[in-house]
């Protein structure tokens, strides 16, 4: 009787701890200001374990090309330590809507404005690799890993990485749709519908491009509502599970709607435009 009462108790156990707790309040874990104006608009935030270091990427279109200029994103990407201090940057060349590090590739790599090709073909779309220093820094140099691919849909989207299936999650704009997209294949593989109505918000009370891949069993896909100024979390299957409120101090503008938004090192980054003299990234822990 014991050892089944034993076993029944470490079954329950294994069952919990499979999933993570969402945090009622979500906790500032680091703070990062922005040392230098964005070259067009923040956009998102990677962190590599190995050099500490976290990525943040500007995002904006390119130039008409001319025979005095290509047509090349002056968008930058910056490197700062797990401090949030300033390390360098770096201006790869592209329009950069999410940034990510891949385990599998051991890269810096990032989706591009119209990965899609949604509205048409122009250089330097797809997915692309930074090339990062031996200790971090980022550097100007990349390499292709894919060109245009049409199942991310949305030619703004903000695509978030699940590395263990290789796999995309690309919110759709205006929409509680998320297309899920296999690089390797040229129609999406899956959709999910974010039941809006459960979680009591709107579309348009949402970041409309982004959605975060977390990784945590039951609890996979984080979104920021922007109005309430909380973070909503939602099963792979796109059921409500629940939310993190954010600082009712925490001043949130229409551009957080669209930019500024990010998931990296297991913490929730939101833009904050008013702090500081160029912004200041907050990063936040909404579950444990």
């Amino acid at each position: 009787m014991r050892i089944s009462t034993l076993l029944l108790f470490i079954l329950l156990g294994t069952q919990l701890n499979a999933y993570a707790e969402i945090l009622p309040e979500a906790q500032l874990s680091i703070k990062i200001p922005m040392i230098k104006k964005s070259t067009s608009r923040p956009m998102s935030v990677a962190y590599i374990e190995s050099y500490k270091k976290y990525y943040i990427a500007d995002g904006g279109l390119a130039p008409m090309a001319s025979e005095f200029e290509a047509a090349i994103s002056k968008s930058e990407v910056h490197a700062y330590d797990d401090k949030g201090q300033y390390v360098n940057s770096a201006k790869p060349g592209y329009d950069n809507r999410s940034i990510y590090f891949n385990p599998n590739t051991k890269q810096l790599e990032t989706v591009t404005y119209n990965v899609s090709s949604d509205v048409g073909f122009s250089p330097n779309t797809g997915i692309y690799a930074l090339d990062v220093s031996e200790t971090g820094e980022i550097k100007n140099t990349s390499n292709e890993v894919i060109q245009f691919n049409p199942a991310f849909g949305h030619s703004g989207t903000m695509p978030t990485y699940d590395a263990a299936n290789k796999r995309y999650f690309a919110k759709q704009g205006r929409s509680p749709l998320v297309f899920i997209v296999d690089p390797k294949v040229r129609e999406k593989i899956g959709e999910i519908a974010l039941d809006l109505a459960k979680a009591q918000v709107a579309h348009d009370d949402l970041s409309d491009l982004f959605v975060a891949y977390t990784g945590i069993k039951g609890e996979e896909l984080a979104l920021l509502d922007v109005d309430h100024k909380a973070v909503l979390i939602f099963d792979i299957s796109g059921q409500y599970v629940g939310k993190s409120e954010l600082p009712k101090t925490l001043k949130l503008r229409a551009n957080n709607h669209y930019t500024g938004l990010g998931y990296a090192n297991n913490l929730f980054f939101v833009f904050h435009e008013n702090e500081g003299e160029f912004g200041t990234y907050y990063g936040f822990k909404v579950m444990r």
